[in-house]
């Protein structure tokens, strides 16, 4: 079964910090961080080329944010620094066995279920 599981969310104070990981069934071409607040469009924050190559950084998030991936653990990781409240989301795990889709959640082909980061 194909899936991707999110974790490492919580509340954090402005300035800290936060991983996340996104543990895949198994390794993907392209895998990618969204990232969504109720009410408003989800915005994609990250993708990652399998080897952990980053090709895109939305601009929010440029210097702070930082993705990485360990392809014998299947697991890509978002490293999140100097958060602030407006970075405050639902953050998802999306994933593609043959393309990179930048921002475009629709693209993606294995998508998670999300995990929740709150700063105050």
């Amino acid at each position: 079964h194909v899936q991707l599981v999110e974790s490492g969310g919580g509340s954090v104070q402005a300035g800290g910090s936060l991983r996340l990981s996104c543990v895949a069934s198994e390794n993907f071409y392209c895998m990618a961080w969204f990232r969504q607040v109720p009410g408003e469009e989800r915005e994609g924050v990250t993708t990652s080329l399998s080897g952990g190559k980053s090709t895109y950084y939305a601009d929010s998030v440029k210097g702070r944010f930082t993705i990485s991936q360990d392809s014998a653990k299947n697991t890509l990781y978002l490293h999140m620094n100097s958060l602030k409240p407006e970075d405050t989301a639902m953050y998802y795990c999306a994933a593609d066995p043959w393309s990179c889709y930048g921002g475009d959640w629709a693209g993606y082909k294995i998508r998670g279920q999300g995990t929740q980061v709150t700063v105050s």
